[in-house]
Formats: C-alpha cells, sequence, structure tokens
C-alpha cells in the first residue's frame, strides 16, 4: 500500500494531532481546575448570580461600618471606599460641610444600625454586578432603606451607588428563580413603559416642560408645583436646569418585579439659581451651603444638587395598577454639593 507522505496530508494529520492535544491539555486543566476547588469563571459571559447571600451581607455590614466611622469624624476619606455615583457626591459634600464647621467630629452623631434586612441578588452577564440590599434603621421612622451596591470586577469592593428611603408598602415584590436569584432588566429593553436608559433624561425633561409619562406624586406634578410657586416669589427670582446623568456609576440599574414591570434606580443633577432684585438682599446662606459655596453671593446664589431616584417601570401596554401605564416616581433622595456666589 501506497502511502501519501505529501505536505498537503502532512499539514493536515500535525493540524489534526494539534487539535486533540488541545482538547486534551483543556481537559486536564478543567479537571485540576475543579478538584481544586478553583474554578475560573469568565464573569463578562456567563449569567451568573452578582454575588452570594454571605459576601452580600459582608459588603452591607463594612459599607455600614465605614459610613458610621466617617459620620462621626466628618471625613469623607473614611468610607471614600464604599460609595459611588450619586451618592458619593450626596454623602462626600455632607462630610465636607460637616468638617467646615465641625472639624474634630460630630459628637453628636448616631450611629446607623440596620434590621430586617433582605437581599435581592440579580443573575446577570457582564459587569458591573450589582445588588439591592433592603432594611429598617434606626433613623427614618418606618421607612424601608435601599442600598444599590455594585462593582466593576472580583478584585473591587462592593460600593453602593444608590440609597433611598421608601416606605414598607412601596417596595414592590420581585421576580425571582427557583433558587431565589433575582433578574436583572436591560438598560435599553423596549418592554417596559419607559427604557431605564431613557428615565433620566426622560424625568429632566418632565420637570422642565411637563407631558404625560410619568405619574402624578410629589417628586413629579407636586416637584414642578413648588417650583412654579417658589419662583414667584417677591424680589428673588428663581431660575432651574436639570441634567440627565447616565454614565459610569450613574448609569440605570433595574430589577424586574412579579407583574413584569421594574423598578429602576437613576440619578440626575439639578441647577437652582437665585438672583435678588436690585435694591434687596441677596440670598441669605446657612452654615452647610455657606461651607459649599465659592465666590461671594452679591446678587445671585447658585445651587447644584445631585439627585437619586428610584421608579416603577409598568410593561408596556399595562392599563392598570399604580400609574396606568405611567412611571411612577417612588422615591428621591437630594444632597447640596456645590454653590456658587455673583
Amino acid at each position: 500500500m501506497t502511502r501519501d507522505h505529501s505536505p498537503r496530508r502532512l499539514r493536515r494529520r500535525d493540524r489534526n494531532a494539534l487539535i486533540r492535544n488541545t482538547l486534551t491539555a483543556a481537559s486536564l486543566t478543567a479537571l485540576s481546575l475543579t478538584a481544586s476547588g478553583c474554578v475560573v469563571v469568565h464573569g463578562e459571559r456567563e449569567v451568573l448570580p452578582a454575588t452570594t447571600r454571605a459576601e452580600a451581607a459582608k459588603a452591607l455590614e463594612q459599607f455600614t461600618a465605614a459610613y458610621n466611622k466617617a459620620g462621626r469624624a466628618n471625613d469623607g476619606s473614611l468610607d471614600a471606599h464604599r460609595v459611588t455615583g450619586a451618592l458619593a457626591d450626596i454623602d462626600g459634600a455632607r462630610l465636607k460641610a460637616g468638617h467646615a464647621n465641625s472639624p474634630g467630629g460630630n459628637a453628636g452623631y448616631t450611629p446607623l444600625k440596620l434590621s430586617d434586612v433582605k437581599y435581592t441578588i440579580p443573575k446577570k452577564a457582564g459587569w458591573p454586578r450589582w445588588f439591592v440590599a433592603d432594611a429598617l434603621a434606626n433613623k427614618g421612622g418606618s421607612a424601608r432603606w435601599l442600598f444599590v451596591f455594585t462593582r466593576h470586577g472580583l478584585n473591587q469592593p462592593f460600593q453602593v451607588a444608590y440609597l433611598t428611603l421608601l416606605a414598607p408598602g412601596d417596595v414592590p415584590e420581585f421576580k425571582k428563580d427557583r433558587d431565589g436569584w433575582a433578574e436583572a432588566v436591560s438598560a435599553n429593553t423596549a418592554r417596559l413603559a419607559a427604557s431605564p436608559e431613557d428615565l433620566s433624561r426622560g424625568y429632566t425633561t418632565y420637570l422642565k416642560s411637563g407631558g404625560s409619562g410619568f405619574a402624578a406624586g410629589p417628586h413629579t406634578s407636586g416637584w414642578r408645583v413648588q417650583r412654579t410657586k417658589e419662583s414667584r416669589r417677591p424680589g428673588l427670582a428663581t431660575q432651574y436646569i436639570d441634567e440627565p446623568l447616565t454614565a459610569g456609576d450613574y448609569a440605570p440599574l433595574a430589577l424586574r418585579t412579579t407583574d413584569g414591570g421594574a423598578m429602576v434606580f437613576f440619578a440626575t443633577r439639578h441647577y437652582v439659581k437665585q438672583t435678588a432684585a436690585a435694591g434687596t438682599s441677596p440670598p441669605s446662606l446657612n452654615k452647610d451651603v455657606e461651607a459649599l459655596t465659592k465666590g461671594e453671593v452679591k446678587q445671585s446664589l447658585t445651587l447644584e444638587f445631585i439627585s437619586n431616584e428610584v421608579a416603577l417601570d409598568p410593561k408596556k401596554g399595562t392599563t392598570t395598577g399604580p400609574g396606568r401605564g405611567q412611571v411612577s416616581l417612588l422615591g428621591r433622595i437630594q444632597g447640596l454639593t456645590s454653590a456658587r456666589g455673583e
């Protein structure tokens, strides 16, 4: 029998041998990793729980400890590694003002203590990984404190990007699988009344011009009415500028609810400019505002606020229930981050 020793035949045999060797090496590597208990998973591709329940509890414990330490000392550097996004801006400015007025610390600080904690951990592919901790606290009465923890890599700590307080009855039921893992909703989904990625821009547009996209409430129609009243104060003109925040750790995060809708956390920036009429006194400042103000307030004061909101975004086509198909704003926490006098 004649054997084919042509270059083409040899290349094919070499290639087949290479494939067999590669598969064998891969199998041995997988067996070795499994036997040692160390399995490398590509989080950017695999749909996995964002974290374990034990790790989520540890992250909340570490955040609370750092938050209390910073609050007692009026020192934002002590919890900077545990906050990000909107909360980092709000919390950082609060501590900056506190330090300016009480550099020795806050002697009257009451430590935050949490109880009855519930964790909602979604399964998802890619980064960031995130979860929600919902707890009672020794502050805020009966309100539930909702912390949204996020991180962008396994070697990074979980940080709180969003914090809001809600009445117990306002926290919805989240859709979960049989193992108790929640479902993260894509920011660009078209299956909701509004895509989560459009909520920040939609909300700032609504505050300026109104519209039918948001249900009536204290953070929507009520806030617009309040602004109208404030802008008509004799001797003081008030102007408002609202800007969306959507990038990085200000990006919206959404969880599927049992009714097919979603609970969405998002952020916005707001400017309020107050200008005194000629011959009248300029806007007055309290000590916390003064600590964050640059320039001299001769006639006008421009205040910058960062706000984080939480909304119920119903399933597209919904005509019943809260909002009747409109986005309902459940809560909003806003903090002064800077001011400028002119």
